[in-house]
């Protein structure tokens, strides 16, 4: 059985991983769709006014927060390898570093990097616009589903 500040720490990372899973989830639901259904023009301005205003302590503590507490169990987990749990406490500390964590860095931070340099009003913005829409989605889905595969690990392991 997982105890002490161990336990809390799993606690953590499976409620890090949770909010973190809902921020993604809500994109994919919603605020892409919204954003994508607006002219071009607009749909391009919101999503890099969203995208600077994401840049925040708010956010950063979750996410940061999420990639760091799960780097800590991974490495407390190596250290103690519990009797129960060790896989599960594995598999979501690689699902949220990799599959969250990993996914933003090396495919939705350059989409949003791009997207940044697009003149909103320009013509030939429009269709980049699409393509961000529909690849930066697909990783964002991959984010969302590795966000809440990594929660539920948690979870499990605490059973």
């Amino acid at each position: 059985m997982i105890e002490g500040p161990y336990f809390v720490l799993v606690v953590l990372s499976a409620l890090a991983c949770g909010v973190s899973a809902g921020v993604f989830i809500a994109f994919s639901a919603f605020v892409m769709k919204g954003l994508a259904a607006l002219p071009p023009e607009r749909g391009i301005a919101a999503m890099q006014a969203i995208n600077a205003a994401a840049v925040n302590p708010a956010f950063m503590v979750v996410f940061l927060g999420a990639a760091a507490l799960c780097a800590v169990v991974a490495v407390v987990t190596f250290v103690l390898w519990p009797d129960q749990g060790t896989v599960a406490l594995l598999l979501g500390s690689a699902l949220q570093l990799v599959g969250a964590f990993g996914v933003t860095v090396v495919a939705n931070v350059p989409r949003n990097e791009a997207l940044s340099k697009l003149d909103p009003d320009a013509p030939e913005s429009v269709d980049p616009w699409r393509r961000y829409v529909s690849e930066w989605l697909l990783w964002n889905h991959v984010r969302g589903a590795a966000s809440l595969a990594a929660s539920a690990s948690f979870v499990l392991a605490l059973t």
